[in-house]
Formats: C-alpha cells, structure tokens, sequence
C-alpha cells in the first residue's frame, strides 16, 4: 500500500467521523453558549458544555495524533489560545458573554479561513503543509 493511502471504506469511516464530531461539538458549544449569554440557570445549559468540552479535547488529540505540527501551526495555536481564554470564565465571570463571543470570532477564523493562514506556522515562520487531512 502506498504511504498516505487509506482505503475507500477507512476514509468514509473516518470523514463521518470527524464529520459526528464537529457536529456534536457545534450544538454543545450553542447550547452551552446560548445559556451563557442570556444568563440562563446553570442547570439548563450545563451538560452542552460538558459535550463541547469532551468534543472540542477530542477533536485536538485527532488533529495532534495525526500530526504533532498542528500545535504549532496557526489553526492549533488559536484553538489553544481558545482555551486559554476559557479559563478566564473563572476570573472574569462577569464577562463570559463577551469571551465567548471572542472564541466563537477565533473558531470561524480557524475553521474558514484559507488554508494559507491555517497552515502557516509560527515556527517556522511559513506555511507548512501536514500530513493528509480527513475533512469533516
């Protein structure tokens, strides 16, 4: 088999996948999000985190298996820089709705922008190319 191929069944499976995921991790980050910015109780909304949180570590241990040099490139970097900032929702707790609002902004830059800007790398200072993605 050659290096990079992958079956027609495995890439199917795979992009699904990846494709369930994204989606799971969509509607956790609205729910969760929705609750956030209209101060609904906590109650309501908390088990979406829950689903965007373990979505959101799983997606980054896909993309950090298939190839390390997502960390380092600018669509890893401000998926990390996006966690940081969730970890201000502790000390600045009065303004969760507008962080959120910044990592909802940063998720559209990381998820839809050009490849050129994704892929570059703040290492080496230029676009890398990775392995072989699975879009989804």
């Amino acid at each position: 088999m050659a290096e990079g191929f992958i079956s027609q069944k495995r890439f199917w499976i795979q992009r699904l996948s990846k494709t369930m995921l994204r989606a799971l991790h969509i509607l956790g980050v609205v729910g969760s999000g929705g609750g956030i910015i209209i101060a609904a109780d906590k109650a309501l909304w908390i088990n979406y985190w829950y689903l965007a949180m373990a979505t959101g570590v799983i997606l980054m241990l896909w993309e950090v298996v298939r190839d390390w040099r997502w960390l380092i490139q600018l669509k890893g970097v401000l998926t990390l820089l996006k966690l940081g900032l969730l970890c201000l929702f502790i000390p600045l707790a009065n303004h969760k709705p507008e962080i959120l609002t910044l990592i909802v902004f940063l998720s559209v830059i990381v998820s839809h922008g050009p490849a050129g800007l994704r892929h570059y790398s703040l290492v080496h200072r230029r676009v890398i190319d990775s392995k072989k993605e699975i879009k989804g």
